[in-house]
């Protein structure tokens, strides 16, 4: 008897099955070159490859980037799951005879700074045996390309194939420097300071000036920054007055580094900071041990 199976087709290359699922995670030729510290052109010459081997398109080059074919969404799929295996089983050759579960992690930066990192000394403390791995973006979550096993998401907890379980109110709130200059009494001073935005969260100051009900304050003008985090810097050094997420300022509050100069408080709901995971693939021990410790640190 053949063991290896006398009709089964050989495996395919591995250099050209890596720069697809390095290109199909990310949709990006430049970045897949990135990853695999090769050129833009060898990434291309190899997926041209694999797609001559298995006589299949498995990418639609359109003016706008790459898309996957049905064919080749259905083979990453496949793959991307036998890639973190070999990495696991890899890592744990090369850091000992214990096999340790490895759980990636994404999440926007300010929410990854201010909340997620202070706690998950916990978690490692808790489960030695899990390896945490947390990227940031302000991008919405994509498990069918990305290579992530969970992450942290704004919005209304209602995506399609994907469970959620919500961690933290979204309070908007006006902060400013413990040794701001200006002693603001009423919201309609604002008028007369800087107003510190996120790009991110354009609109979260005109939510906030409608409730307070001064329209006479022009909510898209002052100093933008690419994330909260550095809005709420520029507040901490007295650059202006900014509109946050109070959650995300506790430790700031506490510590009288900022204040909050008005009272009003203004409740997203349910449009907040949830926790996410594809519903449609086979949940990981690692997977549901960091849930069921997430929602033992909800606010």
């Amino acid at each position: 008897m053949n063991i290896n199976g006398a009709h089964s087709r050989p495996l395919p290359p591995l250099n050209p099955l890596k720069a697809f699922e390095a290109t199909g995670r990310s949709l990006s030729v430049t970045r897949a070159a990135d990853e695999l510290s090769v050129t833009p052109a060898a990434v291309s010459r190899q997926i041209k490859a694999l797609e001559d081997y298995l006589s299949v398109q498995l990418f639609r080059r359109m003016p706008t980037g790459l898309e996957l074919t049905a064919a080749g969404e259905r083979y990453l799929a496949d793959i991307v799951p036998l890639f973190n295996a070999l990495r696991e089983s890899t890592n744990a050759i090369v850091g000992g005879s214990t096999r340790r579960q490895l759980l990636k992690i994404r999440a926007p930066a300010t929410f990854a700074v201010r909340w997620l990192i202070p706690r998950l000394a916990g978690f490692h403390i808790a489960h030695p045996a899990i390896d945490v791995q947390l990227t940031t973006s302000p991008a919405a979550l994509d498990f069918e390309h990305e290579d992530v096993d969970g992450g942290i998401q704004l919005g209304g907890g209602d995506w399609p194939g994907i469970g959620t379980q919500m961690l933290t109110r979204n309070e908007l709130v006006p902060v400013v420097s413990a040794s701001f200059a200006s002693d603001l009494r009423a919201p309609e001073e604002l008028v007369d300071q800087v107003l510190l935005h996120s790009l991110a969260r354009l609109d979260d100051w005109a939510l906030w000036l409608r409730e307070a009900g001064v329209p006479q304050v022009n909510p898209y003008r002052g100093m933008r920054y690419e994330t909260s985090l550095l809005a709420y810097q520029a507040a901490i050094e007295g650059h202006g007055v900014a509109i946050a997420q109070k959650s995300l300022v506790s430790k700031e509050l506490e510590a009288g580094l900022l204040r909050m100069p008005f009272d009003l408080v203004i409740d997203r709901q349910s449009f907040s900071y949830y926790f996410a995971w594809p519903v449609n693939k086979p949940e990981s021990t690692a997977l549901s041990t960091f849930r069921e410790w997430l929602s033992q640190r909800a606010e």
